[in-house]
C-alpha cells in the first residue's frame, strides 16, 4: 500500500492562471472581513453575559484571544478561543452560508450516534455559532504519516461512522439528491473548466458526447438505493477525536445515492490510495453494511460499478467548481489539485465501454491544455 499525499503529475495544466484581485477587490475583502469579525467579537462577548458568572452555564469565553482555527472553499471560517474548559470553536458563516441546515443536520447526526461539534449558541440569521472543540488533528493530518495498519484503522473507523449516519436515513428529512441538482454540478465542468479555464468551447459533437455521458452517470446514480449523504465525507472534514472520529462540514447533506461519501472518502484531493488498499476497505464496508441492513447492492461488482460511476460525476464536478472557486471566488490555491480528479476521471472513464467517449474527450482537452504549457 502506498499512501500519496503529495499532488500527482499534471495531466492537464491550466490555459492560464486564475487573475490576481487586485488591490481593490482585496481591500473591500478585508474590510468585509473585519467587519465579521468585530460582530463575531461583540456576539460572543454578548454570549458570554448572558449566563451568571461563575455557574455552570458561564463559558468563561477569553474574546480577546479569538484566533484563526481554519476556513474552507467556500466563507465558512472557524476561530478557536479559550474557555473555562479548555477552548471552543467560533463559526463565523456568512449569509447565505447554510447556517440553518448547519443546526438542522448536527441534530440529525447527534441523534445517530455520530460523534459532531456541540452548538453551544447559535444566530442562524447572523451565521455566528459557539461550537465544542474538536481538537487540531484532522483525518488528513494523521493518515498523511500513517503506516498501512494505522491507515486501515483510520478508515475503518471512518466507515463504520458512515454506516451509523447511513442507518438513521429516512425519506423527507433532507433535500433530494436529485437530477436538476446532479446536472448542475456536471454543468460546472464545460462553463468553469473547460470555458473560462482552458478557453475552449466545445463543438456540437464534443457537447452531444459529453451530454451522452451526463445523461449516464446521472441515470446510474438516480438508480441507486437512496441513504443520507453528507457530500464532503473526506479526510479533511474528519477529526481523529477519540472515541470515535468526529464530522466536520456537514451543513449540505442530502438524501441520495448511496455510493456517494464512500466514493467521497476514498477519491479524494488530498490523498490517493493504491487500488489494493481501497479495494480491501470499500469491500470491508460493503459486508459491514450489507450485515446492518443498509440496502447495498448484493453483488459487489455492481456496487463497485455504481460508486466508481458517482465518483466520476463527483470528480467532474469538482474540476469545475475548482475552476469556480479561483475565478469567481478568488481562491485560486484549489487549481493545483485539479490533476488528481483528471487522473481519477481518466481512470475510471477507461474501464468503462458505456464511458469511452468521456476518455477519448479528456485526451483532446489534456492535449489542448498541453499546447498551452503549464502555469503553475
Amino acid at each position: 500500500m502506498t499512501q500519496n499525499s503529495s499532488r500527482s503529475a499534471p495531466l492537464s495544466p491550466p490555459a492560464a492562471a486564475a487573475p490576481p484581485a487586485t488591490q481593490a477587490d482585496t481591500a473591500a475583502d478585508q474590510v468585509a472581513d473585519d467587519l465579521r469579525l468585530t460582530a463575531l467579537r461583540a456576539w460572543l462577548r454578548g454570549v458570554a453575559c448572558a449566563a451568571p458568572t461563575g455557574t455552570d452555564a458561564d463559558p468563561g469565553l477569553d474574546v480577546a484571544a479569538l484566533a484563526p482555527a481554519s476556513s474552507d472553499a467556500g466563507f465558512r471560517r472557524y476561530f478557536r478561543l479559550p474557555a473555562r474548559a479548555g477552548s471552543l470553536i467560533a463559526m463565523d458563516a456568512p449569509p447565505p452560508e447554510k447556517s440553518r441546515e448547519f443546526v438542522q443536520i448536527q441534530a440529525l447526526l447527534a441523534e445517530a450516534g455520530v460523534h459532531v461539534p456541540r452548538i453551544l449558541a447559535a444566530d442562524v440569521e447572523r451565521g455566528f455559532m459557539l461550537l465544542s472543540d474538536l481538537g487540531t488533528t484532522s483525518y488528513l493530518d494523521a493518515l498523511s504519516g500513517a503506516g498501512e495498519e494505522d491507515a486501515r484503522a483510520l478508515m475503518r473507523a471512518a466507515l463504520d461512522t458512515l454506516i451509523r449516519w447511513q442507518s438513521a436515513s429516512r425519506p423527507q428529512v433532507l433535500p433530494e439528491y436529485d437530477e436538476p441538482l446532479l446536472r448542475r454540478e456536471l454543468e460546472l465542468l464545460p462553463e468553469w473548466y473547460l470555458g473560462r479555464h482552458l478557453g475552449r468551447t466545445l463543438d456540437a459533437t464534443e457537447r452531444a458526447t459529453l451530454d451522452g455521458v451526463f445523461r449516464t452517470l446521472i441515470d446510474s446514480a438516480l438508480a441507486q438505493p437512496r441513504l443520507f449523504v453528507h457530500r464532503d465525507f473526506m479526510p479533511r472534514n474528519l477529526m481523529v477525536a477519540p472515541p470515535a472520529p468526529a464530522v466536520l462540514d456537514f451543513q449540505d447533506a442530502v438524501l441520495g445515492p448511496a455510493t456517494y461519501d464512500v466514493a467521497s472518502l476514498f477519491r479524494d484531493a488530498f490523498i490517493s490510495w493504491d487500488e489494493g488498499f481501497e479495494l480491501d476497505c470499500i469491500a470491508w464496508y460493503w459486508g459491514r453494511a450489507k450485515a446492518a441492513g443498509l440496502p447495498v447492492r448484493a453483488d459487489f461488482s455492481e456496487y463497485y460499478r455504481e460508486l466508481e460511476w458517482m465518483g466520476l460525476q463527483r470528480h467532474l464536478k469538482i474540476i469545475g467548481l475548482f475552476a469556480r472557486l479561483a475565478y469567481r471566488d478568488g481562491k485560486p490555491r484549489y487549481l493545483a489539485d485539479t490533476p488528481r480528479f483528471i487522473a481519477y476521471a481518466r481512470k475510471v472513464a477507461g474501464r468503462y465501454r458505456e464511458l469511452t467517449p468521456l476518455a477519448r474527450l479528456l485526451d483532446q482537452i489534456e492535449n489542448r491544455a498541453e499546447t498551452v504549457g503549464y502555469t503553475f
